[in-house]
């Protein structure tokens, strides 16, 4: 009885536990950096939530790798269609990030912050699948967008009010 749930617990795994171990560190590290900018600028969604969501990406990722390399054992009947895998993660997280995006007072809310939990589905998907250099510009690239782009906003907020007839408006009733 102990030996089959020592089986069970050591069974082969389609990759050195040493490379599983990297994706999955991989993917948190990566969507933690993510996460870890909107953290600072105090989101809903912020460091953990982008973590995890990278984390859970990267293991069905890994899932269906593994899936892959087992289909010899399966009968015929069964198809194996990794792209399945993608449009489950992708649609799962599009529904959690829309989940953080509000609108209120005419304004709309956590629109990046919802993105940014979608694109971080992406870098555990790349991870999982050992794309390592999809996953690391991705998240360079979304470090720079959302910070660079954001200091980009920030100066010309002073001119869309100049520029923006309702503000205009605005400013002649209060005179």
């Amino acid at each position: 009885m102990f030996q089959s749930i020592i089986d069970e617990v050591t069974a082969p795994v389609f990759l050195p536990l040493e490379i599983l171990a990297l994706r999955l560190g991989g993917a948190v590290l990566f969507c933690g950096l993510i996460g870890f900018e909107r953290e600072a600028h105090k989101r809903s969604a912020g460091l953990r939530t982008h973590m995890l969501v990278g984390l859970a990406s990267c293991v069905y990722c890994l899932l269906m790798l593994d899936l892959i390399g087992r289909s010899s054992i399966y009968p015929e009947n069964v198809r194996i269609d990794p792209v399945r895998i993608i449009e489950a993660v992708t649609s799962g997280v599009a529904f959690l990030a829309a989940g953080m995006i509000v609108f209120a007072q005419g304004k709309v809310h956590g629109l990046t912050t919802g993105a940014g939990l979608w694109l971080s589905a992406s870098v555990g998907l790349a991870v999982g699948l050992g794309l390592w250099y999809i996953a690391a510009l991705t998240t360079l690239l979304a470090l720079v967008i959302v910070r660079l782009m954001k200091a980009a906003e920030t100066r010309m907020k002073p001119r869309r009010r100049l520029l923006d007839p309702e503000s205009q408006n605005q400013r002649e009733e209060r005179d």
